[in-house]
C-alpha cells in the first residue's frame, strides 16, 4: 500500500477520533448548559422577587410584615422573560393550585432520537432543581425553585450537539482535505527517489536528483547519490578485474594450446608413424595378420585423438573474430559444428545489421557467447533445431544482440540458477563488456539472450 494512502488513512482515523471526542464533549457541555440555564433563571427570578419584596415592604405597614408575600404580582410577563427556555420556576411557599411559571419550550429544538434520550440520562444523570432564597436578609421572603423540563432539556442538548457537530464536521473535512494535500505534496519527491533507485537497479548508477526542501528527503537523496557513486565505482573495478581475468584466461588458453600442439601433437604423430611402420612390416609377414589389425586399430584411435585435439585447439586458440571478423567467424563456427556429424541438429544462422565494423571486446564476447551456447545446446539437450541470431542495433541503442534458441526442452529457472563454468564464463564476459544476459523459456526449449553495448 502506498505511503500517502497509509498516512491519509491514519489521518482520517485521527479525525474520526477527534470528531467522536467533540461529540462527547458537546453532549456533556449541552447537559451542563441546561444546569447553568436553570441556575441562572433561578438567580434572576430571585433578584427580581427580592426587589418586589422590599418595594412591597416599604409600601405596607410594619404590622403586615409577617404576611408579606410577592403574590400575585410576581407572575408577570417581565418575570417570565427572566426564565430560560425549558425551565420552570415556582415560588415557595406557593398558594393553593398554583402552577410553576415556565419559559417558552415550544420550538426550541427538534425532537431528539430515542437512543439519545435514553443514553444521555443514563451516563450523565438527571438535572437537579435549583433553590434560591428571595432575600438573604429576610428568610420570610420565601424561596425560588427552578426545575428544568426533562423533554425540553433533551431537545436543547440534542440541538446544541447538532450545532457543534456541524461545525466540527466541516472543520474535520477541511482539515483532512488540506492535510491530505499537504502530505501528498510533501511525499511527492519520493517518486524521484524511487525512480532513481529503479534506474540504479538497471545499471544507471549516476542518476541526478533534484534538491529537496525537506531535510529528511534531502538526506535520503544524498545517501542515494553516494550509493550510486559507490556502486558505479565498484562496478567499474569489478569490470576491470573481470577483463583482466579474461585476459589471463586467454593467455592460459594460448599457452595450453601451444603445449598440446607441441607435446601431444608430436607424440601422436610419432605414434601414428610407428603404427604405420608396424602395419607395413606385418603386411609382408604371412603370420602377421593379427599384428596388422592391431596396428590399424592404433592408427584409427590415433586419428580420432588427433581430431579431438584439433577441435580442442580450435577452441583454445586465439578467437577468430580478431582475425576473420565477427561475421566470418560465426559462419566458420556454425560450419564446423555442421561438418562434425550428419546426425547433428539443424543449426540456423541469422545475421542482421552491419557486423563488419564490430571489433574488439564486443566481437570476442559475442563469439564466445555464441560458441558456449551452441556447445551447451548440442551436448546437453535433445534439440532438433537451433537458431543463432546476431543483430546489430544502431541509433541510440547502439548494441549487439545475441540470441540462441533451441527446441530441446529444459528448465529455464534451473539453468539460470546453474553455477556451471560455461554459464559463469558467459555472465562474466557479458558483465565485463557492460552488457546483460537473460535466460528464458522459448518455444519447446530455452532461449539465451545477451545484449552487448558497442559504446562500451
Amino acid at each position: 500500500m502506498r505511503l500517502v494512502l497509509q498516512l491519509v488513512g491514519r489521518l482520517l482515523v485521527i479525525v474520526a477520533l477527534c470528531l467522536g471526542a467533540a461529540t462527547v464533549w458537546a453532549t456533556v457541555d449541552a447537559h451542563r448548559s441546561v444546569d447553568r440555564a436553570t441556575s441562572a433563571s433561578a438567580q434572576r427570578v430571585a433578584k427580581a422577587l427580592e426587589a418586589l419584596y422590599w418595594r412591597e415592604l416599604l409600601l405596607r405597614s410594619n404590622r403586615e410584615r409577617e404576611h408579606l408575600l410577592p403574590v400575585p404580582d410576581w407572575r408577570t410577563l417581565e418575570t417570565m422573560k427572566l426564565i430560560s427556555p425549558g425551565v420552570c420556576v415556582q415560588f415557595a411557599p406557593a398558594t393553593a393550585f398554583e402552577k410553576p411559571l415556565c419559559g417558552q419550550s415550544q420550538g426550541i429544538g427538534q425532537a431528539a432520537p430515542r437512543w439519545f434520550a435514553a443514553i444521555v440520562p443514563s451516563f450523565l444523570g438527571s438535572h437537579a432543581e435549583v433553590v434560591r432564597p428571595v432575600s438573604d436578609r429576610a428568610a420570610a421572603a420565601g424561596t425560588v425553585i427552578a426545575t428544568p423540563d426533562p423533554a425540553a432539556a433533551i431537545s436543547l442538548a440534542w440541538e446544541y450537539t447538532l450545532n457543534v457537530l456541524d461545525v466540527a464536521l466541516l472543520m474535520s473535512v477541511a482539515i483532512a482535505l488540506l492535510a491530505s494535500l499537504a502530505i501528498a505534496h510533501t511525499l511527492a519527491p519520493a517518486r524521484s527517489i524511487v525512480t532513481a533507485l529503479q534506474r540504479m537497479a538497471r545499471g544507471q548508477y549516476r542518476t541526478p536528483l533534484p534538491r529537496f526542501r525537506s531535510m529528511e528527503l534531502a538526506m535520503i537523496g544524498q545517501a542515494v547519490g553516494e550509493l550510486g557513486d559507490r556502486l558505479e565505482e565498484a562496478t567499474a573495478q569489478r569490470a576491470a578485474l573481470t577483463r583482466r581475468l579474461l585476459e589471463i584466461r586467454e593467455d592460459e588458453r594460448r599457452a595450453l594450446a601451444r603445449e598440446l600442439h607441441d607435446e601431444f601433437g608430436q607424440n601422436l604423430s610419432a605414434i601414428l608413424a610407428f603404427a604405420n611402420t608396424i602395419e607395413t612390416a606385418s603386411a609382408k609377414d604371412k603370420n602377421g595378420h593379427a599384428i596388422t589389425q592391431d596396428a590399424r586399430m592404433i592408427s584409427q584411435a590415433t586419428h580420432h585423438i588427433m581430431a579431438c585435439l584439433r577441435g580442442t585447439l580450435n577452441r583454445l586458440r586465439h578467437p577468430l573474430p580478431e582475425e576473420l571478423g565477427l561475421e566470418a567467424s560465426l559462419v566458420n563456427l556454425v560450419d564446423s559444428w555442421r561438418s562434425q556429424s550428419a546426425t547433428q541438429p539443424v543449426i540456423q544462422l541469422d545475421l542482421r545489421g552491419d557486423l563488419a565494423g564490430v571489433r574488439g571486446v564486443a566481437a570476442t564476447t559475442a563469439y564466445r557467447v555464441a560458441q558456449e551456447c551452441l556447445t551447451n545446446a548440442l551436448r546437453h539437450s535433445a534439440a532438433r533445431e537451433i537458431v543463432l541470431r546476431i543483430e546489430r542495433r544502431s541509433g541510440d541503442e547502439n548494441a549487439l544482440l545475441i540470441r540462441v534458441e533451441d527446441d530441446g526442452g529444459g528448465d529455464a529457472e534451473r539453468v539460470a540458477r546453474s553455477a556451471g563454468h560455461g554459464l559463469t564464463g558467459i555472465r562474466e564476459r557479458v558483465t565485463a563488456a557492460g552488457g546483460s544476459l537473460l535466460i528464458a523459456p522459448a518455444n519447446r526449449g530455452l532461449s539465451v539472450a545477451a545484449k552487448i553495448p558497442l559504446a562500451a
